[in-house]
């Protein structure tokens, strides 16, 4: 394992591969843009992000569709992957879409919110570039701050195995405490 930070590694893989990344946050509230930027010349690879908290936001700038979040939330793998191909396509700036990888996070952090099928600590993220969309179902055990942190993480990681043609399973234990 490396001991370059995974955002470092992610960027490195983004310059090589001609790739851009683009991220649609919900719980996470921008922590992983905020992560990513914070390696100098991220600019080179990362277009921006959109945070989406409410509904309004995910069907008007990203175009979840009414009908997805009616009928499985927005915490869910269906909303994750509208979620990662709306923000592909809404912050690629002229770059062409297959050079774009979109990541998306909506969960539940915590203290409240959760319910019986969707508990506290309920994490989905989502995934879109030109080979497929993909999404994992995260199940979190810590407070709101951990559960965003562990969320983040997860990300960056699912990021970096993408460039590395490793992507895991939906079930992917990295996603479990």
């Amino acid at each position: 394992m490396s001991s370059q930070l995974l955002e470092q590694q992610i960027g490195d893989l983004l310059r090589q591969r001609g790739m851009k990344l683009t991220m649609a946050e919900s719980c996470t509230g921008g922590l992983v843009g905020h992560l990513i930027t914070n390696i100098p010349g991220s600019s080179d690879y990362y277009l921006g992000s959109v945070t989406a908290y409410a509904y309004e936001v995910k069907e008007g700038l990203l175009g979840v569709k009414h009908e997805t979040l009616q009928a499985h939330g927005a915490v869910s793998k269906e909303c994750v992957i509208e979620m990662a191909r709306g923000v592909r396509s809404a912050l690629s700036g002229g770059f062409p879409l297959d050079s774009i990888l979109g990541i998306s996070i909506s969960g539940i952090a915590g203290p409240g919110g959760g319910m019986p099928e969707k508990p506290v600590g309920t994490v989905w993220i989502g995934m879109s570039a030109a080979d497929g969309d993909w999404a994992w179902k995260c199940c979190w055990k810590g407070d709101r701050i951990k559960n965003k942190e562990d969320s983040a993480q997860a990300a960056l990681e699912l990021a970096l195995r993408y460039l590395k043609q490793d992507l895991p399973p939906e079930n992917w234990p990295g996603c479990q405490q």
